[in-house]
């Protein structure tokens, strides 16, 4: 018996249908994966995670149900120069995100005004924003405990 269907991943699976997407067996368990996941995961992560149910899960097929997800705006790619994308599906929308330079973690951050910011900002230069990013860097509690005991 499969375990029910949170909300956010039954929003994925019926944007997907609109967009003309299969959902596949493995699809869906890599939108499961991806769908209610806290720690805005990389695609090899996302690979690691399911390949004890799923041995013959290839790379491959995460990545292009990343792509489909991002077609159909419902994943949030990170990207970074030095280390891996990461991605979040479970708020696919901009937000603020918090990057501990130590561990690598990524956390949401609901930070009041930086939608008023990004419409007063269109406003003043003419520009029709369509995304926009915002990310802070530092250390994470936990890094920061650790550094405090060396």
């Amino acid at each position: 018996m499969k375990p029910p269907r949170s909300q956010r991943l039954q929003a994925i699976i019926a944007r997907l249908h609109e967009g003309g997407y299969r959902v596949t067996p493995q699809r869906e368990a890599i939108l499961a994966a991806m769908a209610d996941s806290p720690d805005h995961p990389t695609a090899e992560v996302v690979h690691r995670r399911l390949l004890p149910y799923i041995p013959d899960l290839s790379l491959a097929t995460v990545y292009k149900t990343l792509t489909a997800l991002k077609a159909c705006g419902e994943v949030l790619e990170l990207q970074f120069s030095n280390q891996d994308n990461r991605y979040d599906a479970a708020r696919p929308k901009p937000h603020p995100h918090l990057i501990c330079q130590g561990c690598g973690t990524v956390t949401d951050s609901d930070l009041p005004g930086v939608e008023a910011m990004a419409l007063a900002l269109a406003e003043a230069t003419g520009y029709a924003i369509t995304s926009h990013r915002l990310d802070f860097f530092g250390l994470c509690p936990a890094c920061r405990a650790r550094g405090a005991a060396d």
